[in-house]
């Protein structure tokens, strides 16, 4: 099966198991220290799928502009490329890497909600000075708005396959140690026996497959 086939497989089967309001609530939320993580096991073949706020790979969310700024979003590419670096599993397993790829998603939004208010300015520039100065003042805070609440998120995937998968007992994730600023993981795991969500965090940072 291809990677991402099994992959979609493994969240529209894990977000059918039951949840609390909560938790609902909280899905698909864009919160600093939180990341999600999507793992599938399929007869040989191990997936993963990693999606993280950019905030806890990098430690800022902007557009990179930069020269620093683009190296350190470039070193982190570059570990998440490393599958070492993020996840190891037991070496009896005979597990060998088929592909990873890494990739950072920015936030557009703000860039279109810009666009629409600069309109609006100039529709209203012939109004009075006082409906003027108003929209200034707001255009103003809806600029500070978009700066602050700017998002960048990192997604990285993995394609492994396992000579044997019945040594596969459990996945270690050396992802916190490689990104301090990362302090939990929401996993949707996968596997023959069924599907099941698990909270990891730096100090409890192993998935027990068994």
């Amino acid at each position: 099966m291809p990677l991402k086939t099994l992959l979609l497989a493994s969240a529209l089967i894990v977000a059918a198991l039951p949840a609390s309001a909560e938790e609902k609530r909280a899905l698909g939320a864009h919160v600093h220290g939180h990341g999600a993580l999507n793992v599938a096991i399929e007869g040989t073949t191990l997936a993963l799928e990693l999606e993280t706020p950019g905030f806890d790979l990098v430690g800022f969310e902007h557009a990179a502009e930069s020269e620093q700024d683009k190296k350190v979003i470039q070193s982190a590419l570059d570990k998440l490329s490393d599958p070492a670096l993020i996840f190891a599993v037991p070496q009896g397993a005979g597990c060998s890497l088929v592909e990873a790829v890494a990739e950072l998603h920015g936030d557009d939004k703000h860039e279109d909600d810009d666009h629409g208010e600069e309109h609006d300015h100039d529709h209203e520039e012939h109004g009075e000075k006082e409906d003027h100065d108003d929209h200034d003042h707001e255009e103003h805070d809806h600029e500070e708005d978009a700066a602050t609440d700017s998002h960048s998120e990192f997604h990285a995937e993995y394609q492994l396959t396992c000579e044997a998968p019945a040594q596969l007992t459990d996945i270690s994730l050396t992802y916190f140690e490689t990104f301090p600023n990362a302090r939990a993981l929401e996993v949707q795991l996968i596997t023959d026996s069924g599907a099941r969500k698990i909270d990891l965090t730096g100090e409890s940072a192993v998935i027990n497959l068994n």
